[in-house]
């Protein structure tokens, strides 16, 4: 099978996930939906179930949503409430909803309200630890992992045996391991792998099971290793956000000639970044412990915040990546986001990385200052490369 054949089938089911839920669903298949950020998709793939990714559609307009939502609601957080309420996810058999930002915390109960209303779909609570990394912390992703774990049963109907969720988690891990090594193709392949073809490529996993997703993407992976690798003209910038998805805005990349080297993205290399260990002996334990190796991300305490670590990560990803600057997506009403970004600025002043802040949300619809934005940092890149 060809390069553009497969990156296709990826566009195709990244475009359209409305249409991979009915599938899943005329084939007899269970799904939940799984907002953002970490949500234990292992759980639901032991079960039996599909996992779909909720990261909300840079398509719709929200309407509905705001009956439930405060205006200062992020879109991402509000669209995957539409999504619920106007038929796009309305097949869905429960939905997770974790808790770890000030929006989302109360956006589960929102749901929860939204859901009862129509007398759909049993919304699953999740709360993850502040402090993961000590003992206390790991025993209360646990019991958790483990109300998940019940709810997600009672939906399916099966038993998720210890022995499921062993067999999950190296499923995933090879997913993981191929996503991995797929950005790393795509920055040595950057003529072939535009922006937006790496997007789908990436944003397709959040909708098909994680084996077949994993067979393809190897397979696109094997092709890619076949070609030469790649002498760019152009510039190379690493992105960072919590997602950046729009195919107008990533085609203003390659209108300048920007490929990207590398992603500091919670959509896209945060949430394969770490794997679950497959030698402990309780797997439930072992998904407790990638939550807990989980680092460098806005929205996890940092014990050596102090020391600007996150800063001087995103800086290396930028080095060792060989790109020559940063485009920082701020999502719009992200608190978080903006409060670190003062110290995340100073890192990348210090460390001598150029970058650009672009301010985006997914009902955007006027690229003008972005495209002039980006064009003028891709020639500031260009004169100091």
């Amino acid at each position: 099978m060809s390069i553009e054949t497969i990156i296709n089938e990826f566009a195709s089911i990244a475009a359209n996930p409305k249409k991979q839920l009915a599938d899943y669903k005329a084939a007899g298949k269970k799904v939940i939906g799984c907002l953002p950020y970490y949500t234990p998709e292992e759980l639901v793939y032991a079960a039996g179930m599909v996992p779909m990714g909720m990261w909300g559609s840079n398509k719709k307009t929200i309407s509905q949503a705001k009956e439930y939502c405060a205006t200062f609601y992020c879109t991402i957080a509000q669209l995957g409430l539409e999504m619920l309420l106007d038929g796009t996810m309305d097949q869905l058999d429960g939905v997770i909803t974790p808790t770890i930002c000030d929006t989302l915390r109360p956006m589960s109960q929102n749901i929860r309200v939204a859901m009862a209303k129509l007398e759909k779909m049993p919304t699953i609570f999740l709360a993850h630890p502040q402090n993961r990394k000590p003992s206390y912390g790991l025993k209360f992703c646990v019991d958790q992992y483990t109300n998940v774990k019940k709810a997600l049963e009672e939906i399916s109907g099966n038993e998720i045996t210890d022995e499921a969720l062993q067999d999950t988690i190296k499923v995933y891990n090879r997913s993981r391991a191929a996503r991995r090594k797929f950005v790393k193709l795509a920055n040595d392949h950057c003529d072939v792998i535009t922006p937006t073809k790496r997007s789908a490529v990436l944003k397709a996993s959040w909708f098909m099971l994680k084996d077949a997703y994993t067979e393809k993407l190897e397979a696109l992976n094997a092709e890619l290793e076949k070609l030469p690798v790649c002498d760019w003209k152009g510039t190379k910038v690493v992105t960072s956000g919590i997602v950046c998805d729009n195919p107008t805005l990533l085609k203003i990349f390659e209108e300048n000639n920007v490929a990207i080297a590398a992603d500091d993205v919670a959509h896209e290399s945060r949430a394969f970044r770490v794997d679950a260990p497959e030698d402990c002996e309780d797997p439930m334990m072992a998904l407790a412990m990638q939550f807990a190796n989980q680092d460098y991300c806005v929205l996890l305490y940092d014990e050596h915040s102090a020391e600007n670590r996150r800063g001087e990560f995103v800086a290396n990803l930028v080095k060792e990546n060989g790109a020559q600057g940063l485009i920082l997506f701020m999502q719009q009403f992200c608190d978080p986001e903006e409060m670190e970004y003062p110290s995340l600025k100073k890192a990348l002043d210090e460390a001598g990385v150029l970058h650009v802040k672009l301010g985006i949300d997914q009902q955007m619809r006027d690229f003008g200052q972005a495209a002039t934005a980006i064009q003028a940092f891709a020639d500031v890149l260009k004169a100091n490369s």
